[in-house]
């Protein structure tokens, strides 16, 4: 052994404890950090969810059936002339209200004045020979008794006699229809109600039954038509019969949507239309202040009956699994689950027909995060809160936040 070795050579007995302890430390220092990593930090808990309620009691529900109907006049004639002639004077504007009998248009009565006073005279000429005719039918028959005339003469008498009746007869009738003529040469209103649209102003030429002069709608009263689909129609046949004078709501589709005009119902038609599957009704309004109109579209609300002691939540509350519809209950803190039967949409409402019988607190908001058996607790109302546990909430960004925030609620928050 040289001696360059000697010197590097560390004592034997020096080897062990100078080596070892320096080898293991990196170990030792590595096994803490793996402990002091399986530690898992503690979970946070969570939050109670905080939930709006309501409590169910028995009420009355109406069944109401609403539909879009449009309006349409209750009675509406188009005007014609029943005679040909000149118009000499239009008494009326358009737009006009108007009145049964009064006077709308004057057509010229000359040729007809005319005609009349000529079919008098013809028929008093007639008149006269008929007269004639019948004293010499008596005379004749005298004389045939005594031989003097035939009885050949005599039938003839009397068929001449005959044949002027019938000639007065007919110029008679004459006279009665040229009279009517004349009569109706001064078209007058056969119905009350609002003028159209002139269409022929004085001094137009009318023909009789072909020219439309104007057109005359009633507005007091008016109809409403509306369709109903064939479910409800079922209903109405079920709850109110056919021949109840229901109630009728109408809406006009405007912005004043507070104007309700009520009406009854007066028509329903005999067949269902195959092709929407509905039934036609038709309401009667008396439109006294002539708020609807014809034509007009309107939103119409008829009322079959009303269940009494129904049970009514809103449609948000109910949730649907499946083929499955619960509701959930607060009970003592906690969540329960009920199941529901859910009948009819009322608006925002359904009808509950089985499952609560009223007086439960229904969770009607925050349902969504909840289980059965869930605690929960009651939302407060806005504005419960006070003043000092918001500003405290708002100094709570440190560790000691809760000491910060009451300090905060008491002398107000730190600027």
């Amino acid at each position: 052994m040289s001696a360059t070795e000697t010197l590097s050579r560390p004592p034997r007995g020096f080897a062990t404890p100078l080596v070892r302890p320096l080898a293991h430390a990196p170990v030792l220092a590595l096994l803490g950090l793996s402990a002091s990593a399986c530690k898992e930090p503690p979970k946070p808990q969570r939050p109670v969810p905080t939930v709006s309620v309501t409590t169910t009691k028995p009420a009355p529900l109406p069944y109401v059936v609403t539909a879009n109907g449009q309006v349409e006049p209750n009675r509406t004639v188009a005007v014609q002339s029943l005679v040909s002639g000149q118009l000499t004077r239009v008494a009326i504007a358009e737009g006009d209200e108007v009145r049964e009998g009064q006077v709308l248009f004057q057509i010229d009565p000359r040729p007809f004045r005319a005609e009349v006073e000529r079919l008098q005279s013809t028929l008093a000429r007639d008149e006269a020979t008929l007269v004639r005719a019948r004293g010499d039918s008596v005379r004749f028959a005298s004389l045939a008794k005594d031989g003097y005339v035939t009885r050949q003469q005599l039938d003839q008498a009397y068929a001449e006699a005959s044949a002027l009746a019938a000639t007065v007869a007919a110029g008679r009738a004459s006279l009665q229809r040229a009279r009517l003529d004349l009569e109706n040469t001064t078209v007058k209103a056969p119905i009350s109600g609002r003028t159209g649209q002139l269409l022929y102003k004085a001094g137009s030429l009318v023909r009789a039954s072909a020219d439309q002069l104007v057109t005359i709608n009633e507005l007091r009263p008016v109809l409403v038509r509306f369709p109903v689909p064939e479910r409800d129609f079922e209903e109405l046949r079920n709850r109110a019969g056919l021949d109840k004078a229901l109630g009728v709501q109408v809406i006009p589709n405007t912005s004043d949507t507070a104007h309700v005009v009520t009406g009854a119902l007066t028509f329903v038609d005999n067949q269902v239309d195959r092709a929407t599957g509905s039934v036609l009704l038709k309401a009667r309004v008396a439109n006294e202040d002539r708020h609807l109109w014809p034509g007009q579209f309107v939103t119409v609300k008829l009322q079959l009956s009303v269940d009494e002691n129904a049970i009514t939540l809103p449609s948000e509350a109910v949730v649907t699994s499946g083929t499955n519809t619960f509701v959930y209950l607060m009970e003592a803190g906690k969540a329960k689950r009920a199941p529901v039967k859910v009948g009819r949409a009322a608006g925002t409402l359904v009808k509950i027909d089985s499952g609560l019988v009223g007086g439960e607190q229904v969770i009607v908001e925050g349902q969504a995060r909840l289980r059965d058996g869930a605690p929960v607790q009651l939302r407060k109302p806005a504005g419960a809160g006070g003043n000092g546990g918001r500003r405290g909430a708002r100094n709570g960004g440190s560790r000691n936040g809760a000491g910060q925030g009451a300090a905060g609620g008491q002398g107000g928050p730190a600027r």
